[in-house]
């Protein structure tokens, strides 16, 4: 079962661990290791075939990570990349001298290494996305007693940033900032495709949309006539499609530009969506998603203000 959508009973005065793990983008660190490289370094590389293409194919082996697997041996991400064990090691060698992996010298598998923290606040400290709308989240939150998150995209996923619970109730959501949040069964993935890059809707439809529930969206014409609709409403709804018995509300977040660059969601048990829920949801998200846009120095697209402004 998914840690990230997972309804549980809890006590509201037990002790709660919430572990929350740093993203760090891919063409981030794709960057970092090629500014690193001398020129006759990177030519070097690109006469004996190591290309960045190649460092791509090595740092896709740090997605291999979650808090299920925070450990990964040799023969495992072979399997896991579908690349064979000789290039598989290489990799491993190369990100373990750069120190994006380290490895366990008794069990021999391999762990994330300290670049991944130091880079993650690089990140944060010249972009500090999370401070800034943590209080924003925290005061949805608070407003609404159920659990707010703000992600931004990752490829076909989106990359929980932060999230908060009210912890108000004994029934909630379970939430992992670590897993990953696939655009075709989640809201924040349908608000994403309704207003992010325009190729992306059309590229995910060219790949499988893999089931995480009996309810997931897995045919492309309904998700293409789904993510419309999202468009005409200006926010997502998703019933039970990454969680059986999780729903989640989501709506975008912009930059500079007129398209989404993350998306902020209510995710609550569905049981708990009754018509005045609803009611509040649509009031409340509209409204912070565009506070914490202009906190990112962002602006909200006209014509989604509009739709936004008319639904209140």
């Amino acid at each position: 079962m998914s840690f990230s959508k997972m309804v549980q009973i809890m006590n509201p005065r037990s002790q709660i661990n919430i572990v929350s793990n740093a993203t760090i983008c891919q063409d981030q660190c794709e960057a970092t290791l090629a500014a690193t490289l001398p020129g006759d370094t990177k030519r070097q590389l690109t006469r004996t075939g190591y290309s960045m293409g190649t460092i791509t194919k090595a740092l896709n082996l740090l997605n291999h990570f979650s808090p299920n697997h925070p450990e990964i041996g040799l023969t495992e991400f072979r399997k896991l990349s579908g690349q064979d064990k000789a290039t598989v090691h290489r990799h491993l060698i190369e990100l373990t001298s750069n120190g994006f992996l380290e490895q366990n010298p008794v069990t021999r598998g391999y762990r994330l290494g300290p670049a991944i923290l130091r880079l993650a606040a690089v990140r944060e400290r010249l972009f500090p996305a999370r401070t800034i709308v943590a209080p924003l989240v925290e005061a949805l939150a608070s407003e609404l007693g159920e659990l707010v998150h703000v992600s931004l995209r990752e490829g076909n996923h989106m990359s929980p940033l932060f999230h908060h619970d009210a912890l108000i109730h004994g029934t909630r959501v379970y939430f992992d900032e670590a897993e990953l949040l696939p655009l075709h069964a989640t809201a924040s993935g349908l608000a994403m495709l309704a207003f992010g890059p325009e190729n992306l809707l059309p590229d995910l439809l060219k790949t499988p949309l893999p089931a995480a529930t009996e309810h997931t969206i897995t045919d492309h014409n309904l998700l293409r006539s789904t993510v419309e609709k999202v468009r005409e409403a200006g926010i997502a709804f998703v019933d039970q499609g990454f969680e059986a018995h999780v729903s989640s509300f989501a709506a975008p977040l912009f930059g500079d530009q007129p398209e989404a660059i993350g998306t902020i969601a209510v995710a609550l048990p569905t049981v708990r969506v009754t018509d005045d829920m609803r009611r509040r949801i649509k009031a409340a998200l509209p409204r912070t998603a565009n506070e914490v846009t202009e906190k990112l120095g962002g602006t909200v697209p006209v014509d989604l203000r509009r739709i936004w402004t008319n639904a209140a």
